[in-house]
């Protein structure tokens, strides 16, 4: 039987909304790997929007860094766009582009982490865990790594997956 809906294979066939709620294809940033992460402001593991923010600065010819708030863990993301692109500012001098708060997990989650929880991944598919979870695409758009939340953005493993 051949389906209404084409089937989505790679990053590139998202537009997401921007915290300012503009649209982003995220087909723009093809040719460089891209890391996505799922936020939060109220979480023991926000210190690493700081590491995100300099794995941004030294990697930014080759790499893009999305950051994805969530509310979906012990409610620790419960601002609104407008305030948590003013905690990342004001806290973190976050410069990487930050979207716009969705679901990462549940009903209501979000087609872009539907499409990361259940895409083939070398590491481990399912449900993500808490924040600060992130995805590791290509420069091709495929989803290539995944790495739990105690992995920090400068640790090595992030490292020479970047540089790989």
């Amino acid at each position: 039987m051949l389906s209404l809906f084409p089937q989505t294979t790679t990053l590139y066939d998202y537009t997401v909304k921007s915290i300012d709620g503009k649209e982003v294809q995220l087909s723009q940033f093809k040719g460089k790997k891209i890391l996505i992460v799922n936020t939060a402001s109220e979480c023991g593991y926000t210190p690493q929007y700081a590491d995100l923010e300099k794995l941004h600065e030294k990697y930014k010819d080759k790499l893009v860094i999305i950051g994805f708030p969530a509310n979906n863990f012990g409610a620790q993301e419960p601002g609104s766009n407008e305030e948590i692109k003013e905690f990342c500012k004001k806290n973190y001098n976050v410069e990487f582009p930050v979207m716009g708060k969705v679901s990462v997990q549940g009903t209501d989650i979000a087609p872009l982490f539907k499409w990361l929880t259940t895409a083939e991944n070398p590491d481990f598919t399912g449900d993500i865990k808490w924040n600060f979870e992130k995805f590791l695409v290509d420069e091709n758009g495929n989803l290539i790594r995944r790495f739990r939340t105690k992995t920090v953005p400068l640790s090595d493993e992030i490292i020479q997956a970047i540089e790989k």
